[in-house]
C-alpha cells in the first residue's frame, strides 16, 4: 500500500495523497513522486540532471537541462513539502494523467557557490499550487509539462 510516509524523504516530504487511488492513479502517483524527487535533488545538488532524462519527455527534460544550465553554481538546503491534491486520468489516446499538488518552498534557501544566501523570497521561499501533465511513453509515465495555477494559496 502506497502512504504519503512511504514516498518520502528526508529532503522530499509527501504531505498527503488522494485516498481511493485506483492502480493506474497510483502507478501515475509513485512516477510522479519519483520524478519530483529526482528533479528537487538536481536543484539541492545541482548535480545528477542526467538522471531525470528517463523520467521526462524530450521537450520536457530539455526545459530542464536549459534551466539548470542558467543556474548560477551552488546548492540549495531544506525541505520541500508536496501535498498531492488529485491524479486524474484522460480516456483518450495517448495515455494522459494530471498530478495536482501544493508545493510548499518556504523551507527553503538557496545558497551561490561562495556560500552566500541568495534566496528570492518572492520565488523560491513560496508555495505554488501546479498542475504536471504526465504521459505514457515507452512503458512509463512521464512528465511532459507543468503548468502554475497559484502563488501562497495552497496549503500542505
Amino acid at each position: 500500500m502506497v502512504t504519503a510516509e512511504s514516498l518520502s524523504t528526508e529532503r522530499h516530504v509527501i504531505t498527503s495523497i488522494p485516498e481511493d487511488l485506483d492502480e493506474k492513479q497510483t502507478e501515475i502517483l509513485k512516477a510522479f513522486v519519483h520524478y519530483d524527487e529526482v528533479t528537487w535533488n538536481i536543484w539541492f545538488t545541482r548535480t545528477g540532471i542526467e538522471d531525470a532524462q528517463p523520467l521526462m519527455t524530450a521537450e520536457a527534460y530539455q526545459r530542464l537541462k536549459n534551466n539548470v544550465d542558467q543556474t548560477v553554481a551552488g546548492h540549495t538546503d531544506g525541505t520541500v513539502r508536496i501535498a498531492v491534491t488529485s491524479v486524474l486520468t484522460s480516456p483518450y489516446s495517448p495515455p494522459k494523467a494530471t498530478v495536482q499538488v501544493c508545493d510548499d518552498q518556504t523551507d527553503l534557501v538557496k545558497y551561490d557557490a561562495d556560500g552566500n544566501d541568495i534566496s528570492n523570497p518572492e520565488t523560491l521561499q513560496v508555495r505554488y499550487e501546479i498542475v504536471v501533465t504526465m504521459v505514457y511513453e515507452d512503458g512509463t509515465w512521464k512528465e511532459a509539462a507543468e503548468e502554475r495555477l497559484s502563488t501562497n494559496e495552497c496549503t500542505v
